[in-house]
Protein backbone atom coordinates (compact mmCIF):
# COMPACT_ATOMS: atom_id res chain seq x y z
CA UNK A 1 0.00 0.00 0.00
CA UNK A 2 1.43 3.35 -0.96
CA UNK A 3 1.81 6.13 1.57
CA UNK A 4 -0.83 8.16 -0.27
CA UNK A 5 -3.39 5.36 -0.01
CA UNK A 6 -2.53 4.67 3.61
CA UNK A 7 -2.93 8.35 4.46
CA UNK A 8 -6.29 8.62 2.69
CA UNK A 9 -7.61 5.43 4.33
CA UNK A 10 -8.00 7.41 7.56
CA UNK A 11 -10.56 9.61 5.80
CA UNK A 12 -12.50 6.69 4.32
CA UNK A 13 -16.14 6.75 5.41
CA UNK A 14 -17.42 4.09 2.99
CA UNK A 15 -19.98 1.61 4.32
CA UNK A 16 -22.00 -1.25 2.85
CA UNK A 17 -22.15 -4.95 2.13
CA UNK A 18 -19.73 -7.23 0.31
CA UNK A 19 -21.90 -9.82 -1.40
CA UNK A 20 -21.32 -13.09 -3.21
CA UNK A 21 -22.07 -12.44 -6.89
CA UNK A 22 -25.56 -13.49 -8.01
CA UNK A 23 -29.22 -12.49 -8.18
CA UNK A 24 -29.37 -11.31 -4.59
CA UNK A 25 -26.34 -9.04 -5.05
CA UNK A 26 -27.96 -7.47 -8.12
CA UNK A 27 -31.17 -6.87 -6.14
CA UNK A 28 -29.18 -5.35 -3.26
CA UNK A 29 -27.44 -2.95 -5.67
CA UNK A 30 -30.79 -1.68 -6.95
CA UNK A 31 -32.26 -1.57 -3.43
CA UNK A 32 -29.27 0.46 -2.23
CA UNK A 33 -29.95 3.03 -4.95
CA UNK A 34 -33.68 3.17 -4.17
CA UNK A 35 -33.42 3.14 -0.36
CA UNK A 36 -30.66 5.78 -0.24
CA UNK A 37 -31.89 8.63 -2.44
CA UNK A 38 -29.42 11.42 -3.11
CA UNK A 39 -26.42 9.22 -2.28
CA UNK A 40 -23.90 7.92 -4.76
CA UNK A 41 -23.87 4.12 -4.55
CA UNK A 42 -20.62 2.63 -5.86
CA UNK A 43 -20.37 -0.95 -7.08
CA UNK A 44 -16.99 -2.68 -7.27
CA UNK A 45 -17.49 -5.97 -9.13
CA UNK A 46 -14.67 -8.47 -8.48
CA UNK A 47 -16.49 -11.35 -10.26
CA UNK A 48 -16.69 -13.70 -7.27
CA UNK A 49 -17.87 -10.94 -4.94
CA UNK A 50 -19.36 -7.47 -5.25
CA UNK A 51 -18.60 -4.57 -2.93
CA UNK A 52 -21.52 -2.13 -2.64
CA UNK A 53 -20.82 1.07 -0.77
CA UNK A 54 -21.72 4.67 -0.11
CA UNK A 55 -20.56 7.39 2.25
CA UNK A 56 -21.42 7.32 5.97
CA UNK A 57 -24.71 5.35 5.99
CA UNK A 58 -26.62 2.83 3.87
CA UNK A 59 -30.10 1.47 4.56
CA UNK A 60 -31.38 -1.69 2.86
CA UNK A 61 -35.08 -2.47 3.26
CA UNK A 62 -36.50 -5.98 3.06
CA UNK A 63 -39.47 -4.76 1.02
CA UNK A 64 -37.26 -3.11 -1.61
CA UNK A 65 -35.01 -6.15 -1.99
CA UNK A 66 -38.06 -8.42 -2.35
CA UNK A 67 -39.48 -6.14 -5.02
CA UNK A 68 -36.17 -6.16 -6.94
CA UNK A 69 -35.90 -9.95 -6.62
CA UNK A 70 -39.51 -10.44 -7.69
CA UNK A 71 -40.14 -12.87 -4.85
CA UNK A 72 -40.57 -12.90 -1.06
CA UNK A 73 -37.43 -12.05 0.87
CA UNK A 74 -36.62 -11.83 4.59
CA UNK A 75 -33.83 -9.52 5.70
CA UNK A 76 -32.16 -12.39 7.61
CA UNK A 77 -31.63 -14.15 4.26
CA UNK A 78 -29.12 -11.42 3.42
CA UNK A 79 -26.59 -13.22 5.64
CA UNK A 80 -26.40 -16.18 3.24
CA UNK A 81 -24.62 -14.13 0.54
CA UNK A 82 -23.09 -11.46 2.81
CA UNK A 83 -19.40 -12.35 2.91
CA UNK A 84 -18.30 -9.16 4.64
CA UNK A 85 -19.23 -5.52 5.13
CA UNK A 86 -17.63 -2.12 5.67
CA UNK A 87 -18.56 0.00 8.67
CA UNK A 88 -20.80 -1.03 11.50
CA UNK A 89 -24.04 -2.94 11.04
CA UNK A 90 -27.38 -2.59 12.78
CA UNK A 91 -30.28 -4.96 12.21
CA UNK A 92 -33.73 -3.40 12.35
CA UNK A 93 -37.16 -4.95 11.82
CA UNK A 94 -37.45 -5.20 8.03
CA UNK A 95 -34.15 -3.44 7.32
CA UNK A 96 -30.43 -3.41 7.86
CA UNK A 97 -28.31 -0.31 8.37
CA UNK A 98 -24.61 0.00 7.59
CA UNK A 99 -23.04 3.08 9.15
CA UNK A 100 -19.79 4.61 10.26
CA UNK A 101 -19.19 6.63 13.38
CA UNK A 102 -15.68 7.96 13.61
CA UNK A 103 -14.44 9.00 17.00
CA UNK A 104 -11.00 10.46 17.50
Amino acid sequence: MSTHKAGSAYHNNLVGPVMRAGDLAMAVIEAARIDNPGKQVTVDDKRAYIRIHTEQEMILREETIAEELGRPFHINDLEVDLSSFAGQIESQPGAVRFYFQKTV
